[in-house]
């Protein structure tokens, strides 16, 4: 694993760039004075990348007192629990209503399929791969305090609307950051490229309805984009908005 950072947006952001087997993805951290928020979490054992890339941005990892979970993919919670585990204070987890009994683990994650898991465990023995992805799915596992609806203004960092945007997932979210302008997509957008485009077919169950809910973010005046695959984008933001909904 590989760890590098991109640049605040501004001063109460940090869109964090992680690395875990050739893949990027991107938390982001929001600050202000009374809270520290971290969207998503990244794959397991990416717990340390945080911690430094927390330090980096001058943001001790004993300030963190809030995860929001914008849905439940692997890449998403994969180090929640490890999180929650090394905190020496209660950190508050919130998330979609329809995402939580997915994240605590009352219902089976929805792309974590048995073909899945062949894949990562296949080469064990049976009873070995069977007691391996019972630990694995348990290491996914947290306890979600909060949950949030669409529309809803949480009171942190200079307000945060969330924005439900079902189609990737039954509960999927992105954040209106409302002191930046700045949208928190999730995976309901990505950067290719550096080009702004719509959700990946291949892990996308709903595409329609994913497509859909593109257009509910073009009610908000939007300056800079994060996409967790992909990054910031800030080129004219609105008018491609615009364009991903009408497509």
């Amino acid at each position: 694993m590989m760890l590098s950072n991109k640049p605040k947006i501004a001063k109460g952001i940090k869109v964090l760039e992680l690395s875990f087997m050739g893949r990027k993805i991107n938390p982001t951290l929001i600050w202000d004075n009374e809270n520290v928020v971290l969207v998503d979490t990244g794959f397991p054992g990416q717990l340390q990348e945080i911690r430094i890339a927390m330090d980096e941005a001058g943001i001790p990892f004993s300030k963190l007192s809030k995860v929001i979970i914008t849905h439940q993919d692997f890449d998403h919670i994969g180090g929640l629990s490890e999180i929650l585990k090394a905190s020496d204070h209660k950190i508050e987890v919130i998330t979609h209503e329809e995402e939580k009994p997915f994240i605590e683990g009352k219902k089976p994650l929805l792309k974590m399929t048995p073909e899945r898991l062949a894949g990562m465990f296949g080469a064990l023995p049976d009873e070995k791969r069977k007691e391996a992805e019972a630990k694995f799915l348990e290491s996914l596992t947290s306890q979600v305090d909060k949950t949030v609806d669409d529309g809803e203004v949480l009171p942190y960092c200079g307000e945060i609307t969330v924005i439900y945007t079902p189609g990737h997932t039954p509960g999927h979210i992105c954040l209106y950051l409302n002191q930046y302008k700045t949208l928190v997509t999730g995976d309901a957008l990505n950067v290719v490229d550096g080009e702004l485009v719509g959700p990946n077919p291949q892990f996308t169950p709903l595409l329609d309805t994913a497509k859909t809910s593109l257009k509910k973010l073009t009610q908000y005046d939007v300056e800079t984009v994060i996409c967790y695959h992909g990054g910031i984008f800030n080129d004219n933001v609105a008018q491609r908005l615009v364009e991903l909904a009408n497509e």
